[in-house]
């Protein structure tokens, strides 16, 4: 098994409810199943030059927890909070797993809000902000990157995906799955401008 794939087991390892434990353990074995079986991707470009775009693709598995209140009739706001396992796949990707840990607030009218972090085998992390529909005709979410520590430093781009809840409990206790994700990322500190020439002497 790989070493990105160890980080993404470490996120379903935490002490929890046994349910929510439980519901973690079977999100997480069917998609290590699914990428276990499919082809074999060549290794992630961890020597890309900084500044380079690298696209990438994955599955993104999650549980948590929802809290929601009505807003009248016909408006609904929750808070939720997730973790669980992001796999990507692409020759150029900038890692294969992340621990993956999100913070949402929705609001049926308005759209929902969110930030996430996700953490490599090495402990290096990537930051993002999220935007979405979040209504009940959509739930298009937008990510945007907002830096990262290690080689995620001064990280920039998108990524965008659809969430599906899978299970949801009276308890708030909930599991979902992305479909769709992709995006691109250039990470590496901004190239530094060339200074003008001064004036000859």
């Amino acid at each position: 098994m790989n070493s990105g794939c160890g980080a993404a087991r470490r996120a379903i390892e935490r002490r929890d409810s046994p349910l929510r434990q439980a519901m973690r353990v079977a999100a997480f074995a069917g998609l290590l199943g699914a990428v276990a079986c499919g082809p074999a991707n060549a290794p992630p470009a961890a020597q890309a030059s900084a500044g380079e775009w690298r696209e990438f693709q994955g599955s993104w598995i999650a549980t948590g927890s929802r809290h929601r209140i009505p807003l009248g009739p016909d408006r609904r706001a929750s808070i939720a909070d997730f973790e669980g396992s992001l796999l990507l796949s692409g020759t150029s990707s900038p890692a294969v797993g992340f621990r993956a840990e999100a913070i949402v607030l929705n609001d049926s009218a308005t759209g929902m809000v969110g930030r996430a972090v996700w953490t490599d085998d090495r402990g290096d992390e990537v930051y993002s902000e999220m935007r979405g529909d979040g209504s009940a005709t959509g739930n298009r979410v937008v990510g945007s990157f907002l830096g990262g520590t290690g080689p995620y430093t001064g990280a920039t781009g998108t990524y965008e995906f659809s969430w599906k809840f899978m299970i949801e409990n009276e308890s708030g206790a909930v599991q979902g799955q992305s479909e769709g994700f992709k995006g691109r990322v250039r990470v590496g500190p901004p190239t530094a401008a060339t200074p003008e020439a001064g004036p000859p002497r």
